[in-house]
Parts: structure tokens; C-alpha cells; sequence
């Protein structure tokens, strides 16, 4: 599976589009921090780290439903973990209205909101752009191993 960095402004923008995922806090800078997975100019998924100090936001993992079971998710947040771990990242945020299973079998778990960090409480997707009933999840990096093997 290809991971790259820097997947196309508008393939990113159209794929958070079609999935029903919030991009209008994203700044072209921001889109820096995103990872690719397919083909470097149309790639099937993509995936958004906000990085934060120690601690990181996991933001708009989005899959065209065509690879969707192939992989291409997990591969994107493996690779986002390992992109944070050597950013000095120890702790990855995230917020999902619809994949908590899927998050949750990749070692996230369900935090309460009253107990994220500032850092992650100030971003744009926790306090205006994911609803309260979103589920906040947290994975502890330095607890966890990265199984896959991908560039990125």
C-alpha cells in the first residue's frame, strides 16, 4: 500500500467532501500535514494530522467507498502515528460520528471531553466543526505498537 505526503489540495478537499467530513477551517498549510494512500494524483484515502506539542488531532480520514476493507484506512493511521511519533507526538486525539468501532480495533479508546488537553480543545474540528455527541477517542503512542510497514 502507498503512503505519501501531500496528496493534491483538490482530490483531498473532494474526498472529505464526498465522506461528509468538515474541511472549511483547512488552510493550505494544514493540508500539509496531510498523508495520501493510492495514487499520488488521485489518491483512494487521506488523512489530516494537526500536530500540537506532545499531543497530536488524527482529523478527516476519508476512504472512496470502492477501497474502503482494502486497507488503505488502517495504512493511513499507521502511518499518521508513526509521522507523529518521531514529531515528539505521544498522545493522538480524534473525533468520529461514525467510526468508533473502527478506531477503537486500532487501539483508540473513548475519552470524556472534560479530560483532552487544551491544545486539542482550541482546534477548529473539537470546537466548532464535530457536534458534542461526537465520540472522543485518544491513543497513547508510546503504549502502542505501529504494525504496518508503509512509506510515508
Amino acid at each position: 500500500m502507498d503512503i505519501f505526503r501531500h496528496p493534491p489540495e483538490g482530490r483531498t478537499l473532494a474526498l472529505l467532501a464526498e465522506c461528509g467530513l468538515p474541511a472549511g477551517d483547512l488552510t493550505a498549510a494544514d493540508l500539509d500535514g496531510f498523508l495520501g494512500c493510492g495514487r499520488e494524483d488521485e489518491p483512494d484515502g487521506v488523512v489530516g494530522l494537526e500536530l500540537h506539542g506532545a499531543v497530536a488531532l488524527l482529523r478527516s480520514l476519508a476512504v472512496t467507498s470502492g477501497s474502503r476493507d482494502r486497507g488503505c484506512g488502517k495504512a493511513l493511521v499507521s502511518s499518521a502515528e508513526r509521522l507523529a511519533l518521531s514529531c515528539g507526538v505521544q498522545t493522538v486525539y480524534l473525533l468520529t460520528e461514525t467510526a468508533e468501532s473502527f478506531f477503537a480495533g486500532l487501539g483508540y479508546e473513548r475519552v470524556a471531553r472534560d479530560v483532552v488537553p487544551d491544545a486539542i480543545r482550541e482546534t477548529a474540528e473539537f470546537s466548532r466543526l464535530c457536534p458534542d455527541s461526537a465520540a472522543v477517542m485518544k491513543k497513547d503512542l508510546r503504549d502502542a505498537g505501529s504494525g504496518e510497514k508503509e512509506r510515508a
